[in-house]
């Protein structure tokens, strides 16, 4: 018996998103990056959920291996915005912490929660342990009492009773925590590492950033100038926000619109021994009193007075007062 139904000769619709992947993805002569406005409507389709799980990939790993640029980095950060309607509660500083610890402990936690106890409120936000060897902020929440809040509300009783708040990013942005997620699946960080610590999801007076590889610091602060929001970049310890207190750090500022940059010279004479382990409860024997650290306590005092930084005070005025937090701790 013949078939004689008619062939399908319609060409099939090309997918909405498809033009984000081949405007990164179209060869050496005819790939570019996304416009501003192009970021913020590809990552808004990203966060509605309106995209394919293929072109997920080929657009976070075309993306990766352009290297995103400040005004893609504005336009996620925007898309985002746009679509988390959190309530306004006041905040002094955003403080991502997405990267982990590998050499030194996260000293960086002491210095929040020394500010924290001065008046300070911070909000913190993470991605969880998503890389093997790594000590991360999740993981020493409970031994450091740091809140740790799973909704807004919860953030802002925490930042009024307490100064200081932790939110996992799964918790108010699912789908970028699962964009990190991807890292083991892709081989490879996303973008959406870089990109989680430009959001700034409540408008604080001042958003901390630590970027590790050289060059994205200089980005990342065009993509907060870009914005409107007043930040510091810094290479930090690890890619946490704690200043290395071996080496000399360059802070990369923008507020009002204007950048700034400040060059810190290193606090040691020599370097320090990085330790054989690291072990959580050595920052409490140390936020105690009961044990010194020589590394552990110039990188508290100096990563207090580069948060004081980013509020305003100047360079010396800030490691004064940091110091003066750190002796009364008790």
């Amino acid at each position: 018996m013949t078939d004689h139904s008619p062939l399908i000769t319609e060409t099939p619709a090309e997918h909405p998103f498809a033009q984000f992947v081949r405007i990164l993805g179209k060869g050496k002569r005819g790939a570019r990056g996304l416009s501003r406005e192009e970021a913020r409507e590809a990552m808004g389709m990203l966060l509605d959920g309106k995209v394919e799980e293929t072109q997920l990939g080929a657009f976070l790993m075309l993306l990766r291996h352009k290297e995103e640029s400040p005004d893609e980095l504005a336009g996620f950060t925007e898309a985002l915005r746009q679509r988390l309607q959190t309530p306004a509660i006041r905040v002094d500083l955003d403080w991502p912490s997405y990267a982990g610890k590998k050499r030194h402990l996260p000293w960086y936690l002491l210095a929040a929660k020394c500010l924290a106890a001065n008046g300070v409120r911070i909000l913190l936000h993470g991605g969880g342990a998503h890389t093997a060897g790594r000590l991360y902020t999740e993981q020493v929440l409970e031994l450091l009492q740091i809140p740790l809040c799973r909704d807004w509300h919860a953030v802002s009783e925490a930042l009024d009773t307490h100064q200081l708040a932790f939110i996992p990013l799964q918790d108010w942005a699912p789908r970028l925590q699962r964009m990190i997620d991807l890292r083991n699946t892709l081989g490879l960080r996303s973008p959406i590492h870089s990109l989680a610590r430009v959001l700034n999801p409540l408008n604080a007076r001042c958003g901390l950033q630590s970027i590790f590889h050289p060059g994205y610091q200089a980005v990342h602060r065009e993509a907060s100038r870009l914005l409107g929001d007043t930040t510091i970049v810094v290479k930090g310890d690890g890619g946490e926000i704690e200043i290395n207190p071996d080496t000399s750090s360059h802070l990369y500022g923008t507020a009002n619109g204007l950048d700034w940059d400040e060059e810190w010279p290193a606090l040691a004479a020599q370097r320090h021994v990085k330790p054989a382990s690291l072990e959580p409860e050595q920052l409490l024997a140390v936020w105690r009193g009961d044990e010194q650290n020589s590394y552990g306590e110039l990188a508290v005092v100096a990563t207090m007075a580069l948060a004081l930084r980013g509020l305003g005070q100047g360079r010396e005025e800030a490691f004064a007062q940091a110091q003066r937090y750190w002796d009364q701790r008790h």
